[in-house]
């Protein structure tokens, strides 16, 4: 049976919802600096030692990219030296809850389980 239009549109609608998704957590690093931030503010340095292999660079790249996708929150102390803290949004918090389902497949049927 041929599709709808209907569900022609819906299926388009899906495919591009998950492509903004996955343009967000598709990074290197994305799903460790979310992982990472979900508790509780973080400062840099301490979310460079957290997360092993990343470079300064890299973590800054990733902060800048979550930031600008409404995922991560930057927030800046007029304290000396300037702190800088970074927290996950609400939006964040929705991609950290599909982490954590991610994470909880890949437990479930780690090493090909059946």
């Amino acid at each position: 049976m041929p599709a709808t239009d209907r569900e022609i549109d819906g299926a388009a609608e899906c495919q591009s919802a998950i492509e903004e998704v996955l343009e967000v957590i598709g990074g290197k690093w994305s799903f460790l600096v979310i992982a990472h931030l979900k508790g509780s503010p973080v400062r840099f340095n301490e979310l460079k030692r957290r997360i092993a292999g990343i470079s300064t660079q890299s973590l800054a790249v990733f902060l800048r990219q979550l930031e600008r996708s409404g995922i991560v929150r930057r927030e800046v102390f007029p304290t000396l030296p300037v702190t800088v803290e970074y927290s996950l949004t609400e939006k964040g918090m929705d991609y950290a809850g599909l982490i954590e389902a991610i994470r909880r497949c890949g437990i479930k049927w780690r090493g090909g389980a059946q």
